[in-house]
């Protein structure tokens, strides 16, 4: 068995398991909270979507808890893909990354292809949601500031690059291996 690189000689191994191990805590307490009975969830935790959207006024976390109007569904949709499917993934992907193993290669082009995916719309209400003026205000329509989309732009931007770019690393490292398997399979056939 080959010796595990560690994490640092691996640039891009070591920015997944980053954003990994950084997306953890931020699942777990913010984004799946729309999606556990209120009574499970501790009152300093409750407190921490509230804060958020005094910041940022994000219209899909909004939406969610019910703070802006429209029908969230999908979004919410995408909140049990994130509990189900991508955080598992992280855990595991942040193991795998950690341990060097190939392994995970297959199941993190799924992940970045379906996150990048599900990050579009998102950016799409983002970019749709009114700049905030009299006449937002006045007809109670939600809306952000100038430097709310900013911030909000630079928050979601990079859920959709970073697992763009995994799904992409990580075609390419299986095509590298199934090229290396078949040319021993040719060389084995040829001897």
């Amino acid at each position: 068995m080959a010796q595990r690189s560690p994490l640092s000689s691996r640039p891009l191994d070591l920015l997944y398991f980053l954003f990994f191990l950084i997306h953890i805590p931020a699942t777990l307490l913010l984004d799946c909270q729309a999606l556990y009975p209120e009574s499970a969830v501790p009152t300093s935790i409750k407190a921490l979507p509230r804060i958020y959207l005094d910041v940022s006024a994000d219209p899909l976390i909004a939406g969610v808890f019910g703070h802006a109007p429209g029908d969230f569904t999908w979004f919410k949709m995408f909140l049990y893909l994130e509990a189900f499917f991508q955080l598992p993934i992280f855990v595991l992907g942040a193991v795998k990354l950690w341990q060097d193993s190939p392994s995970i290669y297959p199941l993190l082009v799924i992940y970045g292809a379906s996150t990048a995916t599900t990050v579009l719309p998102c950016l799409t209400v983002l970019l749709l949601t009114p700049i905030t003026s009299p006449e937002t205000i006045a007809a109670g329509i939600h809306s952000v500031t100038s430097f709310q989309r900013i911030l909000l732009l630079s928050s979601y931007i990079p859920f959709l690059l970073i697992p763009l770019l995994i799904a992409v690393d990580m075609a390419f490292r299986l095509s590298k291996l199934v090229k290396a398997g078949e040319a021993v399979k040719a060389k084995k056939k040829n001897t």
